[in-house]
């Protein structure tokens, strides 16, 4: 090959990673969040909030995405030896080691976690529940009436806005099509 072009592959390469350095600190020191019509987190994402308030309520310590005899569980009592997994397999792997594995249904909200761990917990006031159904409409931005195709039309909008490769994050994308999947059970 001619040093012209090795060169050229070199400074070329060089430049990427100069570029690609200076996203990598722009997005530590200037990160993006996007405001939210609405504070609602559908699916594991709700569980997990759930589960994450009622334990900092009950004064437990917890470790979020810990791995425990092998398995990958979303949260760990170091103290009392507890994990607690979404992951069925995982906790059937767990419960055979010496640690107690509690196994919860992405349905069980997460003050009801207090009934399966092996220890005693406070009673704390149950929180109001937030209504799927309003929280859905008001993310996608349409009153509760709107028909299948107010509803099609609004989610392809706001997806455009909240997809991961155009600016948007994951969770939000995530989060707008769940709010879309549960609207369009309700659609008027």
């Amino acid at each position: 090959m001619p040093d012209w072009l090795v060169t050229g592959l070199w400074l070329s390469l060089a430049v990427a990673v100069v570029i690609a350095g200076i996203f990598v600190v722009g997005a530590r020191l200037f990160p993006t969040e996007r405001a939210t019509n609405a504070t609602y987190v559908f699916g594991e994402g709700k569980r997990r909030v759930e589960i994450r308030n009622y334990l900092r309520a009950i004064g437990e310590d917890f470790a979020e995405d810990h791995f425990v005899a092998g398995q990958h569980v979303a949260f760990y009592l170091p103290e009392r030896d507890v994990a607690i997994t979404f992951d069925a397999r995982a906790f059937f792997r767990i419960e055979k080691s010496r640690t107690f594995a509690v196994l919860v249904e992405h349905e069980m909200p997460g003050h009801h976690l207090g009934d399966r761990l092996p220890f005693e917990t406070p009673t704390l006031e149950q929180e109001e529940e937030v209504d799927t159904k309003l929280a859905a409409f008001a993310i996608l931005g349409v009153p509760t009436e709107a028909t299948l195709s107010e509803i099609k039309s609004a989610y392809r909008e706001k997806v455009k806005d909240v997809h991961p490769d155009h600016g948007g994050t994951q969770e939000e994308f995530q989060r707008v099509r769940e709010a879309y999947t549960t609207a369009k059970n309700y659609a008027g």
